[in-house]
């Protein structure tokens, strides 16, 4: 009789994500699997790769997974949650920060869990695209540190017009090594991107090439102020001309976020 580690062997594709039960959008679930390889997995999409070691517990009600990360942005850290398997089809509630297990199937507000759907999928990544994200997700070592270097929990968030909960922002932090800066939701991407930045206009003007998503090879223009430990990013849809100014009006497109040097 194959245990449950035995059936989830190979790769699956999540088709749905809920974040404190607000559902994140199809374009950002483009590229996300995971793979299962013996007790190790391997999560992938927008661009980073995290892996590490899946304990499960098929016995309790409901069943129990641990996820332990020991490569990635979420390296070192442990999530604990459940699952439930039916086929072809693997559901996970997965609590992001503290040691709280999810005890149901939701991701409420102020829960900080997040509530995945995956269905049995392709094999891994073909070996040329697996070597660029774990590229993409390490340290650059031929560019020097940028003023933006080091981790920056956000403060707050306005996109096309519309603010973010301050729920889901607590989640949100932006992590730059080098000219790339990678911005996620819990262990989620939200985005990665190459940047550069030209400080004698006014204001400072930043530059994103999206390197993985709907936006990948796209191109961003933005402009940034940088006071103390607090950093400023007013950023406009790809293809739009560069935001004048740092405001956000609904339909515009734009992305307008506060970040706080962690």
């Amino acid at each position: 009789m194959p245990s449950d580690l035995d059936l989830l062997q190979g790769s699956w594709r999540i088709t749905a994500l809920e974040v404190e039960g607000r559902e994140m959008p199809g374009e950002m679930l483009a590229d996300g699997r995971i793979t299962i390889q013996g007790d190790r997995f391997t999560s992938t999409g927008m661009g980073a790769e995290y892996t590490g070691t899946i304990t499960l517990d098929a016995f309790a009600a409901p069943r129990r997974l641990d996820m332990h990360f020991d490569a990635g942005p979420e390296k070192g850290n442990t999530n604990f949650g459940i699952y439930e398997l039916d086929g072809d089809r693997w559901r996970i509630c997965l609590a992001t920060r503290g040691a709280v297990r999810p005890s149901r199937f939701n991701s409420t507000e102020g829960g900080g869990f997040v509530l995945e759907t995956l269905a049995r999928g392709a094999a891994t990544l073909e070996p040329k695209r697996r070597a660029s994200a774990k590229g993409a997700a390490a340290t650059p070592t031929s560019t020097p540190a940028t003023e933006f270097e080091g981790e920056w929990p956000m403060v707050s968030g306005v996109m096309s017009g519309k603010p973010m909960d301050q729920s889901l922002v607590q989640w949100v932090k932006r992590v730059t090594r080098g000219n790339q800066t990678t911005v996620l939701a819990g262990p989620q991407v939200m985005m990665k991107v190459e940047f550069s930045i030209d400080s004698s206009q006014s204001p400072k003007a930043i530059d994103y090439l999206n390197l993985a998503g709907a936006n990948k090879g796209k191109t961003q223009w933005g402009i940034f102020e940088l006071a103390g430990d607090v950093l400023r990013v007013c950023v406009a849809a790809p293809g739009d001309p560069r935001p004048a100014e740092f405001a956000s009006v609904p339909g515009d497109g734009r992305t307008l976020t506060v970040w706080k040097r962690g």
